[in-house]
């Protein structure tokens, strides 16, 4: 669980930058076919400097507390990408990044960046959802001969789903804020209706359903 100070900051930033949007009556549609009230892009909280430096240093805090033992990070493309190299860069560590899939020419590599193997990883990513595709990320970590030994995010919508993934692939998760955390900020900043936020609690239960 993220910790709260650091959670409700975090929610307030994305709420202020409008790195996360919520639209109840007028609902977004993921490339997953999924309807939803809330959009998440937490790359634009990287044009706002005094933003960005305080998402680094959390994320680079959480990752000494949480993940030692940490010899390189890993950003998961795109979105981690910026995300995992100032948080390399403030920790003084290697970097390097997972694309989705192996580039078609060149070289081919789907990791870009030197890879060690036996070398204990941290993933940074934006946002996790359901967990594919940072799982995903991590496989090729793994079949490169590298450790996971964690991943770190700046948001989670907080789904069962993602839960269970990251437990069956053995992988911590550590994210500095997520749903609840922001629906609260939301409510207390007067930023959606009453009802908006029964809405948007009603859409957690069952995001695959709502809207339909």
């Amino acid at each position: 669980m993220p910790h709260s100070e650091t959670a409700a900051q975090i929610a307030a930033y994305l709420l202020e930058t409008k790195a996360v949007r919520l639209r109840p009556d007028q609902p977004f549609q993921w490339s997953s076919g999924w309807n939803s009230p809330i959009y998440c892009d937490n790359r634009v909280t990287l044009s706002f400097p005094e933003i960005r430096t305080y998402i680094k240093n959390a994320l680079a805090q959480a990752v000494k507390e949480q993940y030692p033992q940490v010899q390189a990070i890993a950003g998961v493309a795109t979105a981690g990408i910026a995300q995992g190299a100032l948080v390399a860069d403030a920790l003084n560590l290697p970097f390097l990044y997972v694309r989705p899939e192996p580039k078609s020419h060149g070289m081919g590599n789907q990791i870009e960046g030197r890879l060690e193997a036996g070398q204990k990883i941290v993933l940074v990513e934006d946002l996790i959802s359901t967990g594919g595709s940072s799982l995903k990320a991590a496989k090729a970590v793994t079949a490169a001969g590298a450790e996971v030994i964690g991943m770190a995010a700046i948001f989670t919508y907080g789904f069962p789903q993602a839960t269970k993934n990251f437990e069956q692939a053995q992988i911590p998760l550590f994210c500095l804020s997520d749903y609840d955390s922001l629906i609260k900020i939301a409510a207390q900043q007067n930023y959606v209706s009453p009802d908006a936020l029964e809405t948007l609690g009603q859409w957690r239960q069952a995001p695959e359903q709502w809207g339909v």
